[in-house]
């Protein structure tokens, strides 16, 4: 009976989460292009189908993910053994990115962008192995105390110089693929990780030292990808005509319902496998010990596969065609003012409706204490997303340089972390890795890489990829910004008689 009152009240708030999404549909259909949807039953059904996901996901979240983590962590802390946290650390990381679907597919582009001078495998297997390499490192600092802010500035500075130098063909990819690493299961997993580390270990707080693990995650390979660029890439454009068989999906048309269905649910197995592997792993193997609760913990794995399911294919159902078609429909449109206000306005309803923002949002209201208000940080988060995609549809359009965009926005974050208070820091950077999911990834790519196709003198691989960095970077400067006034505001008013 509790968990049916709990499956019932995450429903609703998913369904609540997902109103700005209607609303924004709804006003360009009847506002802008002046018609009803083609298919307004299967959009229904799908944003339906989206909320029974999301709600089975967090259900899952909370039996399995949440619980294990914590629990791994604990015990690890108590062991005392800084090797055996590195390398589960690492382990998790690299397992958790592996299998990424959102890298998966951006890795299969660039190389076909490409043609081939980047390899898909050897892009996956370089993000992958950067991940689990920060992750420790991250536990690293979480264990010692270290401050994340030094490891950020220098990070960013670090990336900054990197891409002065890289060609522009793999600037976008890079931080494409820094943004894609973080899932609605990395996430939560991660976050976990580093919170669970912060309450076992005396002295630390897990707010300042249990977040920031999303954050180095999302920075590393933005360096390590601009690496692998420098060191491969001819310097030759790649030759945008290749993009065509990109999106050719016919083959996919011709695959029954059925097999579609189970190939998805196959994916979805795929890609929380490597992580229950490595638990299972450290768990017996390492700790040798057994699940307090295995069946209640199988259970919420199972109901975090079935949510990842339903919710990928609610979105394929629901959102994704009539997304595609008003994308279509607006770029046809003389001027390019809508496809500003639809950026914007998208931006901020897939942002609201991410359930890893919802998950981290929640991680740190309880980790604050309830200094933190969750709602509050989503919508400063949901905000920056929108600005960003904004910025980086604004890219597109003009032609111009990407290099001074990232450049300039990260100089910005720098700058802003020197002043920011340092319980808000790690906290912000997560919330700039989290606002790159299931939900935000495969429409703002789909946005970028159409804008690229379709305005002339535009090269695909140079101009198409890029709006994921902006849905990062943003994020973080308008969290950030908002803490500093809200400090400000507060010394303000103890100074006043």
């Amino acid at each position: 009976m509790f968990y049916l009152r709990a499956f019932s009240h995450s429903l609703v708030h998913a369904l609540r989460n997902l109103c700005p999404i209607i609303a924004v549909v709804l006003f360009f259909q009847l506002a802008i292009l002046r018609q009803m949807p083609e298919n307004i039953l299967g959009m229904t059904v799908g944003l339906l189908i989206v909320a029974v996901g999301v709600a089975l996901f967090l259900q899952g979240l909370e039996l399995s993910i949440f619980p294990v983590g914590k629990s791994l962590s604990n015990q690890f802390a108590r062991k005392g053994s800084v090797p055996v946290l590195l390398s589960f650390g690492f382990a998790m990381g690299f397992s958790a990115v592996v299998a990424e679907p959102a890298l998966i597919a951006v890795a299969q582009q660039a190389e076909e962008i490409s043609a081939g001078k980047i390899k898909a495998l050897t892009l996956r297997i370089l993000v992958a192995v950067s991940v689990g390499l920060v992750v420790a490192v991250g536990v690293f600092r979480t264990i010692f105390g270290y401050p994340l802010h030094w490891f950020m500035i220098t990070g960013y500075i670090t990336v900054v110089i990197i891409t002065w130098f890289a060609p522009p063909e793999i600037v976008g990819l890079a931080y494409d693929s820094g943004g894609v690493t973080t899932n609605i299961v990395t996430v939560p997993l991660i976050a976990a990780l580093g919170i669970g580390l912060a309450t076992s270990i005396r002295g630390r707080n897990p707010l300042m030292d249990g977040f920031g693990l999303v954050a180095l995650a999302v920075m590393v390979p933005m360096i390590t990808v601009q690496l692998y660029g420098i060191v491969v890439y001819s310097g030759e454009t790649a030759d945008p005509s290749v993009l065509p068989a990109l999106v050719d999906n016919a083959h996919v048309e011709d695959t029954p319902v059925l097999l579609m269905m189970l190939l998805d649910l196959a994916e979805m197995i795929r890609d929380v496998l490597p992580i229950i592997i490595t638990i299972l792993f450290f768990q017996y193997l390492v700790l040798r010990r057994g699940l307090t609760n295995p069946r209640r913990i199988l259970s919420g794995f199972a109901l975090v596969v079935l949510g990842l399911y339903a919710f990928v294919v609610g979105l394929k159902l629901g959102l994704f065609p009539i997304g595609t078609s008003m994308a279509e429909q607006l770029m046809s449109m003389e001027g390019f003012m809508f496809v500003y206000l639809f950026a914007f306005m998208i931006g901020f309803a897939t942002t609201m409706a991410e359930p890893a923002l919802i998950a981290i949002g929640h991680q740190a209201e309880q980790a604050a204490a309830g200094t933190i208000n969750g709602n509050a940080i989503r919508i400063i988060v949901a905000v920056g997303v929108a600005v960003g995609i904004t910025v980086g549809v604004h890219r597109i359009i003009s032609g111009d340089s990407i290099h001074q965009y990232i450049i300039g926005g990260y100089i910005l974050v720098i700058f802003l972390t020197t002043l920011a208070p340092r319980y808000i820091i790690p906290l912000a950077y997560d919330l700039g890795g989290v606002t790159t999911s299931e939900v935000t990834v495969p429409l703002v790519t789909a946005l970028g890489i159409g804008l690229a196709s379709s305005i002339e003198g535009r090269n695909v691989l140079i101009d198409g990829f890029g709006l994921i960095a902006f849905a990062s970077i943003f994020p973080i400067v308008t969290v950030m910004s908002y803490a500093i006034i809200v400090e400000m505001l507060a010394k303000q008013r103890k100074t006043e008689p």
